[in-house]
């Protein structure tokens, strides 16, 4: 896990809240969450936004792949 906090948009509705903040090492890093018979995956988009007093890097949903049978 990395250090940096990061807030991620977009995806589906389904993703829960707390799974919204996440910890990556890099800014450039990819972020890929499970999700149901698949993956989620979001990368930086160059904004920021504040929460809890935090000023976050946003992390844009990107697209969606299949769990490999």
């Amino acid at each position: 896990m990395g250090n940096i906090k990061v807030l991620l948009t977009g995806g589906p509705a389904t993703l829960r809240e707390a799974d919204r903040i996440h910890f990556v090492a890099d800014l450039g890093d990819k972020v890929k969450i499970p999700a149901g018979n698949g993956y989620e995956h979001f990368s930086a988009n160059g904004e920021s936004r504040t929460v809890d007093d935090l000023e976050l890097p946003v992390f844009a949903w990107c697209g969606r792949t299949k769990i490999a049978e």
